[in-house]
């Protein structure tokens, strides 16, 4: 952490942003330059726990590479994300950039860790580097989702404190798919964690089968044009990640691990600095991290990174799964499955896009997807679902309990998805959109848009809400 020295300048600090082409009308004349500028990044610290949280400056920086987004759309007008950062001039307080995001902190705090001890998280903001200085505001959630400031800081650019060194890239960069200016398209980065020298080709070989899997689920294949794909593998001493729950523990390059939360098949890296000092070296706005295991796991937190075991018999399934959380800030729809999250103590509509609380049901934030004919809340075969997904949840448990070989949980899946099928197969709404009851961990009161999607089962396939809330993503980074 920067001394008190350092941490006294930064608070004198403001953070300009400059900016080539539009930004917003008002803001257009005033910073409409020729140049690309280099990409500026905000390194801070998140502390706290279920009822306080603070922040604090680690550092500014200006990564090795220009800014890949698109100036035009510098705005977030998506809503998505549990907190939500602004940049603004700070000579006339006008908004330059902003995005929506969730965070490791975020799902932390609801945890029943958080309520006895606290934790620090280290976060990063990037956006395109100014010329002048800008205040920089970090908004998050109410109680009523609405966005409230929680905290602000000023960067100078200028600064002598700000680092512009260049340090030397990890590993060679690898171009899986280009398909145009940086500027035009959305940048998705495959980081690989785990792999050694040996495997590195192991790693393209892996990232190449995988994009492929992405780009063949709709709507990311209607859209594949808009899309380029860039891999990054730091090689690691030794094979695989940690896993602390079996006595397994390595030191891979980008800090991945299974067991985040306690949850045994949940997947996150917990050194931000280190996974974005290597994300550095590639122009990117999404981002997944294979690991080179093959015990079935993996995550996606909105606007930060996705994970899977790449190796799994079940990784197309998840790595989609969790591309879509991480690319949409899509819900997860499942709710039988063991979360370490505490159920909220009011219901209020959810951000995600996906997700409903049905408070109103003429306002249903999906309504102009509805047929005429099919009810709200729509009726399931919710009954049989439950019956079976229990006796399914103990098999799995007894499967991880006793370590058991991972062919018998492959097979478990397997089977489990049959009898979905088939049950779904039957249902009299089925392919329909409506409100199902079951979802975001909840037996009760949160509801889903159809019968199956990806975000609920192993579904090979995303609902139509969540594809039109991809392809609204998508918009915001490619295009003119």
């Amino acid at each position: 952490m920067v001394s008190h020295t350092i941490t006294a300048m930064f608070t004198r600090f403001s953070v300009g942003l400059r900016l080539s082409l539009v930004v917003c009308l008002s803001a257009a004349a005033a910073f409409a330059q020729s140049t690309v500028p280099r990409t500026m990044r905000v390194d801070y610290y998140h502390t706290g726990n279920a009822t306080q949280e603070m922040f604090s400056v680690d550092r500014a920086m200006i990564e090795p590479l220009s800014w890949p987004g698109h100036l035009s759309k510098a705005i977030d007008d998506t809503n998505l994300g549990k907190y939500l950062f602004e940049v603004r001039e700070r000579r006339t307080n006008r908004m330059l950039y902003s995005r929506g995001f969730a965070s490791i902190y975020g799902e932390w705090e609801t945890t029943d860790e958080a309520k006895t001890v606290n934790r620090t998280f280290h976060e990063s903001l990037r956006f395109p580097e100014p010329p002048a200085p800008v205040q920089i505001l970090l908004k998050k959630r109410d109680g009523n989702n609405a966005f409230r400031e929680v905290w602000s800081t000023m960067i100078d650019p200028r600064d002598l404190f700000v680092d512009r060194s260049k340090p030397s890239p990890p590993s060679p960069l690898i171009e899986i798919q280009k398909s145009g200016d940086s500027a035009a398209k959305v940048d998705f980065l495959i980081l690989g964690d785990g792999y050694t020298v040996q495997e590195l080709k192991k790693f393209e070989t892996d990232a190449r089968r995988l994009a492929e899997i992405l780009f063949s689920t709709p709507p990311f294949k209607e859209r594949r044009k808009d899309f380029n794909v860039w891999a990054l593998c730091p090689p690691a001493a030794e094979s695989g990640i940690s896993r602390p729950s079996t006595g397994i523990h390595r030191a891979s390059p980008l800090g991945a691990t299974y067991d985040a939360f306690g949850s045994e098949r949940y997947i996150l890296t917990f050194d931000n600095r280190a996974f974005r000092t290597v994300a550095q070296f590639a122009p990117y706005e999404f981002v997944e991290i294979l690991t080179n295991t093959r015990t079935y796991g993996g995550g996606g937190i909105h606007n930060l990174y996705g994970t899977v075991a790449v190796d799994s018999a079940q990784a197309p399934y998840v790595f989609v799964h969790e591309f879509g959380h991480h690319f949409a800030g899509l819900a997860d729809e499942y709710y039988t499955s063991p979360v370490a999250y505490a159920s909220p103590t009011v219901k209020v509509e959810p951000w995600e896009p996906n997700a409903t609380a049905l408070l109103e049901a003429k306002d249903l934030k999906w309504k102009d997807l509805i047929e005429a004919d099919t009810p709200v809340p729509t009726a399931w075969l919710k009954a049989e679902f439950e019956k079976h997904s229990r006796e399914y949840q103990n098999r799995r448990a007894k499967i991880r309990a006793e370590n058991r070989p991972e062919e018998e949980m492959e097979a478990l899946f397997r089977e489990n998805r049959e009898f979905e099928a088939k049950l779904f197969g039957q249902e009299k709404h089925r392919g329909k959109v409506g409100a199902f009851e079951g979802a975001m961990y909840e037996v009760k009161g949160y509801y889903r848009p159809e019968i199956d999607c990806i975000m609920f089962t192993r579904s090979p396939a995303f609902c139509a809400v969540c594809r039109r809330a991809i392809e609204r993503v998508i918009d915001l980074y490619a295009g003119p």
